[in-house]
């Protein structure tokens, strides 16, 4: 069932695009020194965008002070953005029935969208 949920995320929920997305801003965001750790949330973004039916994510605090920082400066440049962005996609999608499963996985986007350090994504059993 998750391989067709995934299927047609990809196709019709933005899965594509998202994973698209955060792919290309994780380049860019790699190219300097300093964006390296926000590239590479932005490809574990990525990563969880294209296949998210299946997949969860543990958001307990880890990593400490630096990932603290990290996430403070996420939220206040990208996170909070974002986060609005899929809170819209959650909305538009969740008017339909056939769309409720694509807008929960919107709003798993939209928590884990403003503070990306220190979670951890695993397969869910």
């Amino acid at each position: 069932m998750n391989l067709i949920l995934n299927l047609l995320w990809v196709v019709f929920g933005g899965g594509f695009l998202l994973a698209l997305e955060y792919a290309l801003v994780g380049v860019v965001c790699c190219l300097t020194i300093v964006g390296i750790p926000f590239g590479l949330q932005c490809f574990k973004l990525a990563g969880l965008a294209l296949w998210p039916f299946g997949k969860d994510f543990d958001d307990s605090p880890r990593g400490g002070g630096t990932s603290l920082i990290f996430n403070v400066l996420w939220f206040v440049f990208a996170g909070l953005w974002i986060c609005l962005t899929h809170l819209a996609a959650a909305l538009t999608l969740a008017v339909t029935i056939i769309g409720l499963p694509f807008a929960l996985q919107h709003l798993k986007f939209a928590l884990m969208s403003l503070t990306p350090f220190g979670v951890r994504v695993y397969q869910r059993a």
